[in-house]
């Protein structure tokens, strides 16, 4: 199937196994295994299914935040299994009048209050990604130049707007244009190069790669 990496993985959710792919370079998740995580139904099948009838809006668009992936199944064979990205499990999640889904609607909507700020005062969301990379242990000198360089990211995607260039793919092919003659490589190249996956390739890059990444943006603007 395009896209996908025939490898699955198993992520551990409440100390119950939750299988996942990565599918058009983004983790897919068993929308089974995350509905019987959060009820511990005996029949997670009737549970979907009632789940989308209490949900006629759910169910209006489930084929399109759900699709089949084939993963393994508990008799150890490869079978096509309902999955759902991050967004999609966030969305399902919404619908689960449990106890357990509680702490994750309230977490939602933290985060999309905080969104809501940060759309208000921009001023907010550097803050908090300042504070995310002092959090995780990233140097001043390091923070103050990935925080530039988002800066100069910023001002080539709005000159990039201006002129018509449209997000996504188009994005990609500009941005990997720009990598080339910067380091010789793309962007996924790169991330291969570093042995990254799903990770930021900017936020494993060090200070000279920040620099030279920034200079051969701002140098396009």
């Amino acid at each position: 199937m395009e896209g996908k990496i025939q490898t699955t993985k198993i992520a551990i959710f409440q100390k119950k196994e939750i299988r996942k792919i990565i599918y058009k370079n983004e983790w897919w998740f068993s929308v089974a295994d995350i509905v019987e995580t959060l009820t511990d139904s005996a029949d997670v099948k009737q549970y979907i299914k009632r789940m989308r009838q209490r949900d006629p809006e759910l169910n209006s668009y489930w084929g399109t935040i759900c699709t089949h992936l084939e993963m393994l199944a508990k008799d150890g064979k490869k079978r096509e299994i309902i999955s759902a990205n991050t967004e999609g499990v966030f969305r399902i999640i919404q619908s689960i009048p449990s106890p357990k889904a509680e702490p994750f609607k309230r977490w939602l909507a933290k985060v999309g209050y905080e969104r809501v700020q940060e759309i208000e005062n921009p001023e907010l969301a550097t803050k908090r990604a300042r504070a995310l990379y002092k959090a995780k242990g990233y140097p001043d000198a390091w923070i103050e130049k990935r925080m530039r360089g988002i800066e100069v990211r910023e001002t080539l995607t709005d000159e990039w707007k201006t002129r018509g260039v449209k997000e996504g793919q188009e994005y990609a092919i500009l941005t990997a244009e720009i990598s080339k003659a910067t380091f010789g490589i793309t962007p996924s190249e790169y991330q291969k190069f570093k042995g990254l996956e799903r990770e930021n390739l900017r936020d494993h890059m060090n200070d000279l790669e920040l620099i030279f990444t920034m200079l051969g943006e701002a140098s396009t603007t």
